[in-house]
């Protein structure tokens, strides 16, 4: 499901090493996503990681605003949510941090295919 980076960090256009700069993509979801994916010109590592920020945590979003008007099994779903989403945020940013091009299903190919 992941790739690891064959050598140590190397760094990306933002003078930041590429695994702390994905890191980063996740930090405040698809909101650092959307930065680090529209201010890195080099890393296909950082961007890849900032469209999967967006597309993961943007959904998770929509998907709470959606659930809210679904009576009963959305209210149920929306208050597991966040749960989902704490889990997702620590695994994506541990395995960027480790260098790993951790794929999500689907959203991970979508956003390798965004990044290039």
């Amino acid at each position: 499901m992941g790739e690891s980076a064959a050598s140590g960090p190397n760094k990306s256009s933002t003078g930041l090493d590429e695994n702390v700069a994905g890191l980063l993509s996740y930090l405040l979801g698809f909101i650092t996503g959307l930065i680090f994916f529209l201010i890195e010109k080099d890393s296909k590592f950082v961007k890849f990681h900032a469209m999967q920020s967006i597309v993961a945590f943007g959904s998770l979003m929509v998907l709470s605003i959606v659930l809210n008007f679904v009576p009963f099994i959305g209210c149920l779903i929306t208050m597991v949510l966040p749960l989902v989403g704490l889990v997702l945020w620590i695994l994506l940013m541990v395995k960027a941090y480790q260098g790993e091009r951790f794929k999500l299903p689907v959203i991970g190919d979508f956003a390798e295919k965004q990044a290039g």
